[in-house]
């Protein structure tokens, strides 16, 4: 589906930034907010870092957008939404990537006990060094 379709379709107003935002977002990767402003910058000349943010947070309500927040590392943003994946994180440099559910059903979406909630999503974050991090240890 388009960027603007997918705008509108989630009752958001179709502008320049959205779509530019939208369209980083859609190559992939789990970007922070100054990474996404520059690809920005270099879709749209001018827009503010703020401006950037704001079009964030608006996606990320709309569920267009997904914010992750390792623990010690800036918050992140990818468009693979709505899927209960997961993600697999650095110690070292502080490199995401995605795992998806090692079942065929989302097991952590049962837990010992829901409190009473609804639950619909899990969030999991597994730690460790990645393979260019083990490169440089073993040296």
């Amino acid at each position: 589906m388009p960027s603007d379709q997918q705008l509108r379709a989630h009752g958001l107003r179709v502008t320049k930034p959205r779509l530019a935002v939208l369209d980083v977002l859609a190559g992939g990767g789990h970007l922070d907010v100054d990474e996404i402003t520059r690809q920005v910058r270099d879709r749209l000349d001018s827009v503010s870092t703020q401006a950037v943010y704001d079009v964030l947070g608006a996606l990320t309500r709309s569920g267009l957008a997904r914010r992750i927040e390792p623990a010690g590392h800036p918050a992140r943003f990818e468009a693979r939404t709505g899927d209960n994946h997961h993600h697999v994180v650095c110690r070292s440099c502080g490199a995401i990537d995605d795992v998806d559910c090692a079942v065929h059903y989302t097991p952590c979406l049962t837990p010992s006990k829901s409190h009473g909630f609804i639950l619909d999503e899990a969030e999991v974050t597994y730690w460790g060094l990645c393979p260019k991090c083990q490169e440089i240890t073993e040296d």
